[in-house]
């Protein structure tokens, strides 16, 4: 009991948090690849409300579906629908990534991170080719 008190007042003499923050913590290509995959997973989810929305104008009300084609055609819905494709691509290939290490491959810190940057160059390869060719 003394013992821990006394750490405990040099952790705080040192003004040094006792675990790591993210002041301090250097982030790396695993874990910056894993919140995006739960980030374009986040945005994927929200834009089937976009999707639902295009084909119930589409099926029931035209006017509607006019506006939101002229939307969809505008920058910013070109943009929209930019961040879309580029999150559905990368979600896809990481997500392909995800089930190789599920049947137990490529779990050494040299093929995790060469597999990452595959996966990250695809993505935007893919998405190039798709919006300007």
């Amino acid at each position: 009991m003394g013992f821990n008190s006394k750490k405990n007042q040099i952790m705080k003499n040192k003004n040094r948090p006792l675990s790591p923050h993210l002041q301090i913590y250097k982030p790396q290509i695993t874990s910056i690849l894993s919140i995006s995959h739960r980030f374009t997973g986040v945005i994927l989810y929200l834009s089937t409300f976009l999707v639902s929305l295009w084909l119930f104008c589409t099926a029931f009300n035209s006017n509607l579906k006019i506006i939101l084609n002229n939307f969809l055609f505008s920058h910013l819905g070109q943009v929209v629908l930019f961040f879309i494709s580029l999150s559905f691509t990368y979600h896809l290939l990481n997500g392909l990534r995800h089930i190789i290490w599920d049947f137990g491959y490529g779990f050494n810190i040299k093929n995790v991170y060469l597999t990452g940057f595959v996966i990250i160059f695809l993505t935007l390869t893919i998405n190039i080719y798709i919006w300007f060719f």
